[in-house]
């Protein structure tokens, strides 16, 4: 179970986000996971981040 200074201090890292939320048609999910998990990039967001960053021409090295 959590305590209270961990979740504290997890409502202090998410304030430091910004969230964005898109539709893709029924399935698209699916897709894009599968995806992700070939790439190896491990989440569905990690992987659309990685492409949004790589478009933008602002890939870092790690």
């Amino acid at each position: 179970m959590a305590t209270k200074a961990h979740l504290e201090g997890n409502k202090r890292y998410q304030e430091k986000l910004d969230r964005i939320a898109f539709y893709v048609d029924k399935g698209g999910k699916e897709k894009i996971k599968a995806r992700a998990a070939e790439t190896g990039a491990g989440s569905i967001n990690a992987y659309i981040v990685s492409l949004i960053e790589a478009d933008m021409g602002k890939l870092s090295d790690e």
